[in-house]
Protein backbone atom coordinates (compact mmCIF):
# COMPACT_ATOMS: atom_id res chain seq x y z
CA UNK A 1 0.00 0.00 0.00
CA UNK A 2 1.41 3.37 -0.99
CA UNK A 3 1.53 6.47 1.15
CA UNK A 4 -1.36 7.99 -0.78
CA UNK A 5 -3.44 4.82 -0.44
CA UNK A 6 -3.03 4.97 3.33
CA UNK A 7 -3.66 8.70 3.42
CA UNK A 8 -6.88 8.60 1.42
CA UNK A 9 -8.38 5.26 2.38
CA UNK A 10 -11.69 5.35 4.12
CA UNK A 11 -11.62 5.83 7.85
CA UNK A 12 -14.19 3.03 7.93
CA UNK A 13 -11.95 0.41 6.34
CA UNK A 14 -11.34 -2.43 8.76
CA UNK A 15 -7.83 -3.29 9.89
CA UNK A 16 -6.35 -6.56 8.60
CA UNK A 17 -7.71 -9.53 10.49
CA UNK A 18 -10.77 -7.65 11.75
CA UNK A 19 -13.40 -9.98 10.26
CA UNK A 20 -11.69 -13.08 11.59
CA UNK A 21 -11.11 -11.51 14.99
CA UNK A 22 -14.79 -10.56 15.22
CA UNK A 23 -15.70 -14.19 14.41
CA UNK A 24 -13.36 -15.41 17.17
CA UNK A 25 -14.96 -13.03 19.67
CA UNK A 26 -18.45 -14.09 18.56
CA UNK A 27 -17.51 -17.73 19.21
CA UNK A 28 -16.10 -16.80 22.62
CA UNK A 29 -19.36 -15.03 23.48
CA UNK A 30 -21.47 -18.09 22.73
CA UNK A 31 -23.49 -18.73 25.92
CA UNK A 32 -22.67 -22.47 25.88
CA UNK A 33 -19.10 -21.70 26.96
CA UNK A 34 -20.43 -20.11 30.13
CA UNK A 35 -23.36 -22.45 30.74
CA UNK A 36 -22.36 -25.99 29.70
CA UNK A 37 -18.64 -25.22 29.82
CA UNK A 38 -18.73 -23.37 33.15
CA UNK A 39 -16.27 -20.72 31.96
CA UNK A 40 -16.56 -17.91 34.51
CA UNK A 41 -18.64 -15.05 33.11
CA UNK A 42 -16.08 -12.52 34.26
CA UNK A 43 -13.58 -10.26 32.55
CA UNK A 44 -10.92 -12.94 33.04
CA UNK A 45 -13.20 -15.73 31.83
CA UNK A 46 -14.15 -13.80 28.71
CA UNK A 47 -10.47 -13.05 28.05
CA UNK A 48 -9.66 -16.75 28.40
CA UNK A 49 -12.42 -17.72 25.96
CA UNK A 50 -11.19 -15.20 23.37
CA UNK A 51 -7.56 -16.27 23.90
CA UNK A 52 -8.56 -19.91 23.38
CA UNK A 53 -10.29 -19.19 20.07
CA UNK A 54 -7.47 -16.94 18.91
CA UNK A 55 -4.90 -19.57 19.83
CA UNK A 56 -6.73 -22.21 17.76
CA UNK A 57 -6.80 -19.89 14.74
CA UNK A 58 -3.15 -18.90 15.15
CA UNK A 59 -2.19 -22.57 15.33
CA UNK A 60 -4.01 -23.18 12.04
CA UNK A 61 -2.25 -20.22 10.44
CA UNK A 62 1.08 -21.46 11.81
CA UNK A 63 0.57 -24.79 10.04
CA UNK A 64 -0.04 -22.88 6.79
CA UNK A 65 3.58 -21.73 6.86
CA UNK A 66 5.49 -18.53 6.28
CA UNK A 67 2.90 -17.12 3.90
CA UNK A 68 0.56 -16.48 6.83
CA UNK A 69 3.09 -14.90 9.19
CA UNK A 70 2.01 -11.32 8.42
CA UNK A 71 -1.68 -12.15 8.71
CA UNK A 72 -1.02 -13.84 12.07
CA UNK A 73 0.78 -10.69 13.21
CA UNK A 74 -2.13 -8.54 11.98
CA UNK A 75 -4.61 -10.74 13.83
CA UNK A 76 -2.53 -10.53 17.00
CA UNK A 77 -2.37 -6.74 16.62
CA UNK A 78 -6.17 -6.71 16.38
CA UNK A 79 -6.30 -8.68 19.65
CA UNK A 80 -3.89 -6.22 21.29
CA UNK A 81 -5.96 -3.24 20.15
CA UNK A 82 -9.12 -4.87 21.51
CA UNK A 83 -7.50 -5.66 24.86
CA UNK A 84 -6.13 -2.13 25.10
CA UNK A 85 -9.55 -0.64 24.40
CA UNK A 86 -11.28 -3.02 26.80
CA UNK A 87 -8.91 -2.14 29.63
CA UNK A 88 -9.45 1.55 29.03
CA UNK A 89 -13.22 1.03 29.09
CA UNK A 90 -12.80 -0.67 32.46
CA UNK A 91 -11.09 2.47 33.73
CA UNK A 92 -7.52 1.19 33.75
CA UNK A 93 -5.25 4.22 33.44
CA UNK A 94 -2.57 4.93 30.86
CA UNK A 95 0.41 4.09 33.10
CA UNK A 96 -0.69 0.49 33.57
CA UNK A 97 -2.51 -0.36 30.31
CA UNK A 98 0.71 -1.25 28.51
CA UNK A 99 1.84 -3.57 31.31
CA UNK A 100 -1.56 -5.26 31.45
CA UNK A 101 -1.68 -5.74 27.68
CA UNK A 102 1.85 -7.15 27.82
CA UNK A 103 0.69 -9.69 30.39
CA UNK A 104 -2.26 -10.60 28.17
CA UNK A 105 -0.03 -11.13 25.15
CA UNK A 106 2.30 -13.25 27.29
CA UNK A 107 -0.71 -15.27 28.47
CA UNK A 108 -1.75 -15.78 24.84
CA UNK A 109 1.74 -17.06 24.07
CA UNK A 110 1.54 -19.53 26.93
CA UNK A 111 -1.83 -20.74 25.76
CA UNK A 112 -0.53 -21.20 22.23
CA UNK A 113 2.15 -23.54 23.54
CA UNK A 114 -0.20 -25.40 25.85
CA UNK A 115 -2.92 -25.91 23.25
CA UNK A 116 -0.39 -26.78 20.51
CA UNK A 117 1.02 -29.50 22.75
CA UNK A 118 -2.38 -30.72 23.96
CA UNK A 119 -3.94 -30.92 20.49
CA UNK A 120 -0.88 -32.78 19.20
CA UNK A 121 -1.43 -35.38 21.92
CA UNK A 122 1.37 -34.27 24.22
CA UNK A 123 -0.72 -33.26 27.21
CA UNK A 124 -4.33 -34.04 27.88
CA UNK A 125 -6.38 -31.14 26.57
CA UNK A 126 -8.48 -31.15 29.72
CA UNK A 127 -5.34 -30.49 31.82
CA UNK A 128 -4.43 -27.52 29.61
CA UNK A 129 -8.00 -26.23 29.86
CA UNK A 130 -8.05 -26.61 33.64
CA UNK A 131 -4.88 -24.55 33.88
CA UNK A 132 -5.72 -21.90 31.27
CA UNK A 133 -9.46 -21.65 30.71
CA UNK A 134 -10.39 -22.26 34.34
CA UNK A 135 -7.15 -20.95 35.90
CA UNK A 136 -6.92 -23.91 38.23
CA UNK A 137 -10.34 -23.39 39.84
CA UNK A 138 -12.37 -26.45 40.80
CA UNK A 139 -14.84 -27.05 37.98
CA UNK A 140 -17.40 -29.78 37.48
CA UNK A 141 -15.64 -32.51 35.46
CA UNK A 142 -18.65 -32.66 33.11
CA UNK A 143 -18.05 -29.00 32.20
CA UNK A 144 -14.36 -29.64 31.55
CA UNK A 145 -15.26 -32.65 29.40
CA UNK A 146 -17.77 -30.51 27.49
CA UNK A 147 -15.12 -27.83 26.94
CA UNK A 148 -12.62 -30.43 25.73
CA UNK A 149 -15.10 -31.78 23.19
CA UNK A 150 -16.02 -28.24 22.09
CA UNK A 151 -12.35 -27.26 21.65
CA UNK A 152 -11.60 -30.37 19.61
CA UNK A 153 -14.66 -29.75 17.42
CA UNK A 154 -13.79 -26.07 17.02
CA UNK A 155 -10.18 -26.90 16.12
CA UNK A 156 -11.38 -29.45 13.54
CA UNK A 157 -13.82 -26.90 12.12
CA UNK A 158 -11.10 -24.24 11.89
CA UNK A 159 -8.78 -26.73 10.19
CA UNK A 160 -11.47 -27.70 7.66
CA UNK A 161 -12.31 -24.15 6.56
CA UNK A 162 -10.51 -23.15 3.35
CA UNK A 163 -7.79 -20.62 4.15
CA UNK A 164 -9.33 -17.77 2.14
CA UNK A 165 -12.67 -18.27 3.93
CA UNK A 166 -10.92 -18.37 7.32
CA UNK A 167 -9.01 -15.18 6.60
CA UNK A 168 -12.32 -13.66 5.51
CA UNK A 169 -13.80 -14.36 8.91
CA UNK A 170 -15.49 -17.74 8.60
CA UNK A 171 -14.93 -20.20 11.43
Amino acid sequence: MTFFDRLFRSARSAPPGDALYRAIVAEARTPDWYLAGAVPDTVDGRFDAVALGLALVLLRLEREGEGQRQFSADLTERFIADMDGSLRELGIGDPTVGKQVGKMVSALGGRLGAYRDALAGGEALEIALARNLYRGAQVDPAAVDWAGRRVRALAARIDAVPLDALVGGRL
